[in-house]
């Protein structure tokens, strides 16, 4: 395993839960790296199944209300709408929660795995062999095993010796990123504005405190990490239109350029790739890490399998179906991201009329809203085990 981030310590605590020999090397995320994840509730069965969720709960805020208002200023423009957890028989549609903290329970229910191995080190080269893959590591020698999951991120090294090529495609935009506290409740609501430059998403922390994720043009993004803070409440209080009153923002900013990547093939010549080193979509509906989580449960699940069966981990048959169960979660969930994105940002009239009938359609029409709410929590066609809550 390679890569220390959410969705690899999620693949290796699965692993080593399914009864496999795992070791992960990589460095944690940086300390500064403020941004936060909404993990829809089949995300949070599956880290409840690992036995980590009860070791980050508490610092997370649960998302019970997701509100959509239209803020373009056009002339077709949608109508609000506003979806409740209960109205699909659920408690929340999932949690917020600072990445940082679920690192730290991943972590620290990883600790207590005698299978599992932790090695905090950059890995510096990745070979493919005949009945194995070995990873030199900057400081501690050389791993081998016959089957190696790439977390490592957009500039996988795993998915360079596969080799495996991507398709890509940037945006003009920008995502700001920042949590402030505020003076108003937030009622356990998250409210995504959506602008001619994209969408501009207020999501709940514990308490009165929120995390932002403010899609700008470049340019426009960089003038606004420049501010200093108070500007910079006062600019994200217009933006969100005082909905949670007095706005501070509390220390550190990321800026991250949007685009889509997709890897051509999620596993190939004993590697498979999870998280952002198979895919990277915008933060547009708390896709991405959720996405990650998935391909990790998938991967530990048929990696289980293949185990107990006797059979090669890293087979061409174990990386196929990989391969066949990822691959259309993935390319519905990015061409939807890419739609409504694109949506945004053109000055088409049709185009922005669609949008609009889509969201007075999902308003009204409750079958097909209740539908909509139910794929978007939980898919039904890439339900790995741990997201139905069972054990791999």
């Amino acid at each position: 395993m390679v890569g220390g981030g959410p969705a690899g310590l999620t693949a290796a605590v699965a692993l080593a839960a399914g009864g496999i020999v795992t070791a992960l090397a990589g460095k944690p995320p940086a300390a500064s790296d403020n941004r936060t994840t909404a993990l829809l509730a089949s995300s949070v069965a599956a880290l409840e199944t690992l036995g980590v969720w009860r070791l980050c709960r508490e610092r997370s805020a649960p998302l019970r209300y997701l509100r959509i208002v239209d803020d373009t200023g056009r002339l077709w423009r949608a109508p609000e709408v506003k979806f409740g957890s209960e109205e699909i028989g659920l408690d929340a549609f999932g949690w917020n929660i600072e990445n940082r903290v679920l690192v730290e329970a991943l972590t620290q229910r990883a600790r207590t795995l005698s299978n599992l191995t932790i090695i905090e080190d950059e890995a510096l080269r990745v070979v493919v062999e005949a009945d194995r893959v070995a990873v030199a590591l900057k400081q501690n020698g050389t791993l081998t095993a016959p089957l190696a999951i790439g977390a490592d991120g957009r500039r996988s090294l795993c998915r360079e010796a596969a080799p495996i090529e991507t398709d890509e495609h940037l945006y003009p935009q920008t995502a700001l990123t920042v949590c402030f506290r505020h003076s108003r409740p937030h009622r356990e609501t998250s409210t995504e504005f959506h602008t001619p430059s994209g969408q501009c998403t207020v999501v709940p922390l514990p308490g009165n405190r929120a995390s932002l994720v403010w899609v700008l043009g470049p340019q426009d993004a960089e003038d606004k990490a420049a501010l200093d803070d108070a500007e910079l409440s006062l600019a994200i209080e217009r933006a969100i239109h005082s909905i949670l009153g007095k706005v501070e923002v509390e220390p550190g900013r990321g800026q991250f350029p949007l685009g889509i990547v997709t890897a051509r093939s999620f596993g190939r010549n004993r590697i498979a790739l999870v998280g952002e080193a198979a895919h990277v979509v915008p933060p547009v509906g708390a896709q991405g890490l959720n996405l990650g989580l998935r391909d990790a449960a998938t991967i530990a699940e048929l990696a289980s399998e293949a185990h107990r069966d006797g059979h090669d981990l890293g087979s061409e048959l174990v990386l196929a179906r990989y391969e066949t169960m990822r691959r259309a979660d993935v390319g519905t969930r990015t061409m939807a991201v890419d739609l409504l994105n694109r949506s945004l940002l053109t000055d088409l009239l049709p185009v922005q009329g669609a949008r609009g009938l889509g969201l007075y359609m999902l308003d009204r029409i409750g079958p097909l809203r209740r539908a909509i709410m139910r794929e978007g929590v939980a898919p039904r066609a890439a339900q790995p085990r741990l997201m139905r809550g069972e054990a791999v």
